[in-house]
């Protein structure tokens, strides 16, 4: 059997896309423009709830042009904190964040944003139905199933109660203060508030709905675009509320369009019929570049793409199969044949931006490509060559197919028998009929923090627990001390032993590579891509 190399790597990748259209008119001068995107999928949930919509896709949707929140993510530099819905904010003690509301602030309804609608934004009927504030304990769906059409979503609470383990409750002191408390010491309280959940929605809308899904399909924000026409699974409209905080925004509309293939996604780019295309993968950089008139932007973001896995599968259950399975994939192969070389293989699941708090562990590196090793563990584990499942989705993630393919191969040579299962939707991937095994995912840093994504993902609330796919009692006390601490020192040691647990002892997932994006899109608008999914559509980055 050959090796899979760096070079016939490239092999695997499958045909290109087809022929191209040839670009017709440029785009329409106008006093007010609008602009129609072509996306791989507009929401997994057919909802529009930040909640319920906690996703890659969703990011792009929803910031920072429909939602906000109290404090806003400056999703064109840094990432980091800037005053939003709340002006300014201030620490009480370990517990208790109070913050200052923006005041004149409108909802698209025309309700005037104040403290009540904050007080609602995080209540038990909007977010945390019949959970407490108590770390370490797994909420499950099972114990959440909504009893009538107003109620939340089975997957709302354990979600709530992942971004917000220990929120007691909020605190109207009067109109446009209010007080967040929390039952335990939190140093991350800040970044919750910045990270995608926790955005206000208005309470007056949320009463008059008949259900919640006719709520979830047209929520009241007071974001610069609002809900004009939301069609599932085919289209979403945003259009300009002229009475937003921030000013009069740049566009008339905002059309999102799903077109699930790549080829056509690029093919309605150069033909006029779309002004973006999203989720390029870099063979069709060049491509777009070279057509007059068309540009693609880039940017590596807080992102990395892993692979999961499933412990109740029996074969996967032995913690030396899943550290084979580890060691058995060269990602350094990945990265160049698949990308090109344009992103990189990352510290395991860190993020550089820890370094600014010294919560990076120096010296940290994803599991080493190494078929020796991967062989021997399998020897030792008994390995029979039995099939293990691999539930894909079709390009959901750049690349996704071709990266799939190419890591069956790689487990192959080590004697690894994985057998691809293509799935629709995510609905069938997360299927608790059948037998699971490996699935893709990735993992996001949203609060600055190390919290996220080892604490969120796969701490006692993480979605790989709440779905049953791996547990490990040491890291869900871990993760306490992360979310309860205010020792650095100690928070430090925490998370360094929890890498150590998910991906080598008893892995959790492998970290394959960070994420980048590549965005279409016609060379006379005057836009930019931030370094994240999310696409800026305000007044201070479009001209003219």
């Amino acid at each position: 059997m050959l090796p899979i190399t760096r070079r016939n790597a490239l092999g695997l990748m499958g045909a290109t896309a087809g022929s191209l259209i040839l670009p017709r008119s440029v785009f329409s001068q106008g006093k007010r423009p609008s602009v129609t995107i072509a996306v791989q999928k507009i929401t997994n949930n057919n909802t529009l709830d930040v909640w319920n919509e906690q996703s890659n896709v969703g990011e792009r949707i929803f910031f920072p042009n429909f939602w906000e929140g109290l404090i806003l993510r400056d999703w064109m530099g840094n990432q980091g904190p800037v005053p939003g819905l709340a002006t300014e904010w201030r620490r009480i003690d370990d517990k208790t964040l109070e913050l200052k509301l923006r005041q004149g602030v409108k909802f698209h309804n025309g309700d005037e944003l104040t403290a009540d609608d904050v007080v609602f934004s995080f209540s038990k009927e909007r977010v945390f139905g019949n959970t407490e504030p108590k770390g370490g304990k797994t909420i499950f769906e099972s114990d959440n199933k909504p009893t009538t059409v107003k109620e939340l979503p089975a997957i709302v609470p354990g979600i709530g109660r992942r971004l917000w383990p220990a929120l007691a409750g909020v605190e109207a002191v009067d109109k446009y203060t209010v007080r967040f408390h929390n039952a335990t010491p939190d140093v991350t309280l800040e970044g919750r508030l910045y990270s995608g959940g926790s955005q206000i929605a208005n309470r007056r809308a949320w009463d008059e709905a008949a259900s919640y899904t006719d709520w979830a399909r047209k929520p009241i924000t007071t974001g610069p675009y609002m809900v004009g026409e939301y069609k599932p699974d085919v289209s979403l409209t945003l259009v300009a509320f002229d009475e937003y905080w921030g000013g009069r925004p740049p566009l008339e509309e905002i059309r999102f369009v799903e077109v699930p293939e790549v080829a056509s996604r690029v093919n309605g780019l150069l033909s006029g019929q779309y002004d973006f295309a999203c989720d390029l993968p870099p063979d069709q950089i060049a491509t777009v570049q070279t057509a007059p008139g068309f540009e693609v932007q880039s940017s590596t973001i807080w992102n990395h793409r892993i692979s999961v896995f499933n412990t109740q599968n029996e074969i996967l259950a032995n913690p030396l199969v899943r550290r084979a399975m580890t060691h058995s994939i060269d990602r350094q192969a990945i990265v160049e044949a698949l990308w090109g070389g344009l992103t990189v293989v990352p510290a395991g699941l860190q993020f550089e931006s820890f370094k600014a708090t010294d919560m990076f562990i120096d010296g940290w590196a994803a599991p080493e490509f190494n078929p020796d090793l991967a062989r021997k563990l399998l020897k030792e584990a008994n390995y029979k060559g039995d099939p293990i499942p691999y539930r894909l989705l079709n390009n959901y993630y750049t690349n996704q197919t071709a990266n799939a393919q190419i890591m069956v191969e790689m487990w192959k040579q080590v004697g690894l028998n994985v057998e691809i299962e293509m799935k629709e939707n995510w609905a069938q991937i997360h299927d608790p009929q059948g037998v699971k095994g490996v699935r893709d995912w990735s993992a996001s840093n949203t609060i600055n923090d190390p919290i996220t994504p080892m604490v969120v993902q796969f701490g006692p609330n993480g979605e790989m627990q709440q779905k049953k796919d791996w547990s490990n009692a040491e890291v869900n006390e871990l993760s306490v001390v992360m979310e309860t601490s205010t020792d650095r020192a100690l928070r430090k040691k925490a998370i360094a032993r929890m890498l150590e647990i998910a991906e080598r002892e008893d892995p959790a997932y492998q970290v394959l590579h960070q994420n980048a994006v590549f965005t279409g899109m016609k060379s006379s608008l005057k836009w930019k891509a931030a370094p994240a999914f999310a696409m800026d559509f305000r007044s201070n980055n479009w001209t003219m």
